[in-house]
């Protein structure tokens, strides 16, 4: 049995949520393996909403497991506030999530420490979510971190007291406003939730377990090109979102893992500062916005929006191997009457399609245009329905990138989907 990867192609908000949500039928088990609070998965069926945050997609479910990986960074209280929407809105949870006692933790003072370095930054900044995720990262590469297993350790109290006055000295140092009381209590009456409803397990048994009797899907947050190693740093997130996390997130080896399904929009988006070649400052940028709800889903930050970026995306393939795409969003270029795409770039006079190392150069990208549809295809069900133009614009990408494009989002709903 294999386990199957589901990860963003771009700069995230791909609507790898929804994916999941359609995939969830095939598998018993779904797997988050790396990120945290930061990511917002939206799914919406049935006239309903819902975002996620740091459960897994297949939550909606019946019948799935849902595992938080060690990979990923867990804020309880968020957690917790999650369950209970979840709850309130008749989504059956509990004994149906398993996390990882090999998981850190956010503490309130990691959010603190978020705002703090990042006003220290200025106009260098780099869009934090503000959740404490790289702090949280940060110690948990200094090995100083605290992990969900230790919420069943007698010392626990004493370890998170340790590690919070070391960060109320940092923050010191920053000359930043120290108050957490309100937010301290909240967090610990969370952890005592933790120890008294949570299946707290050793992940990577449970999985490799599991992986006897049936396939795994994994789910990713972010994108590939906020990945730590492989993305446009320094404007990156703290983790893997490449194929090659959710082995070092989930502790599966890569001989298991199967088919790597690759998300991407039918244009590009960004949240928060760091290069984007493609973007549009224009009318074409704002109908995107505007017709895509480009709002973020945890910060409600408008996202930047632009067309897509044939070099970043055959860059993101290439880093993960991708088996197979995704193209989501295709409704949202409904009403241009021309969409172009990057396939190169020119840089000081010379042409590439490499995405660059130097990524805050002035790049010039080198677009082809395709003529739009010009039709609504939110009713379409099969490909026979889709306009043509969408076909040709769906067959370059294909050639371009050597990888099938087996699936078509014309719509939020997970009804509204075209499979190839």
């Amino acid at each position: 049995m294999k386990v199957d990867v589901v990860i963003g192609l771009q700069w995230g908000d791909e609507g790898k949520g929804k994916i999941v949500d359609v995939l969830t039928p095939k598998y018993s088990v779904v797997a988050r393996f790396q990120g945290g609070p930061n990511a917002g998965h939206t799914l919406e069926f049935d006239g309903k909403k819902f975002v996620l945050h740091t459960i897994p997609s297949g939550i909606f479910r019946d019948g799935t497991i849902n595992i938080i990986g060690n990979g990923v960074v867990v804020d309880p209280a968020i957690l917790m506030g999650e369950i209970e929407k979840l709850n309130a809105a008749g989504v059956s949870t509990k004994g149906r999530i398993l996390l990882s006692k090999k998981a850190h933790l956010i503490l309130p003072t990691h959010r603190m420490l978020d705002a703090a370095q990042e006003a220290a930054k200025g106009g260098a900044k780099i869009g934090s979510t503000l959740k404490g995720i790289g702090p949280a990262y940060t110690d948990k590469i200094g090995r100083a971190g605290l992990r969900v297993g230790d919420v069943l350790h007698p010392d626990f109290d004493n370890k998170y007291d340790a590690l919070k006055q070391k960060h109320l000295t940092l923050l010191k140092q920053l000359s930043y406003p120290i108050n957490i009381e309100a937010e301290e209590q909240k967090w610990k009456q969370s952890i005592s939730w933790l120890r008294a409803e949570f299946t707290i397990v050793d992940s990577e048994y449970e999985i490799n377990n599991l992986l006897k009797n049936g396939n795994i899907l994994a789910e990713g947050a972010q994108g590939s090109m906020l990945d730590v190693d492989f993305g446009s740093y320094p404007f990156v997130t703290s983790s893997n979102t490449v194929c090659a996390g959710a082995c070092t997130g989930l502790g599966v080896a890569p001989c298991r893992v199967g088919e790597v399904i690759g998300i991407f929009k039918a244009y590009c988006t960004r949240v928060g500062s760091g290069p984007f070649p493609t973007e549009l400052h224009d009318e074409a940028g704002k109908a995107m916005r505007r017709q895509g709800c480009e709002f973020g889903s945890t910060t409600g930050r408008p996202r930047r929006c632009g067309w897509l970026d044939l070099v970043a995306l055959k860059y993101s393939i290439m880093v993960s191997g991708a088996t197979q795409l995704f193209m989501m969003k295709a409704d949202v270029m409904d009403s241009f009457d021309a969409i172009k795409v990057a396939v190169g770039y020119k840089i000081n006079g010379a042409t590439t399609d490499r995405y660059p190392y130097e990524v805050d150069m002035p790049v010039e990208p080198i677009y082809r245009e395709f003529k739009g549809w010009k039709q609504p295809i939110s009713g379409s069900r099969t490909e026979k329905d889709l306009p043509q133009e969408l076909i040709n614009y769906v067959r370059f990408i294909e050639e371009q990138t050597g990888v099938p494009v087996k699936f078509i989002s014309v719509g939020p709903d997970r009804e509204e989907t075209v499979l190839r």
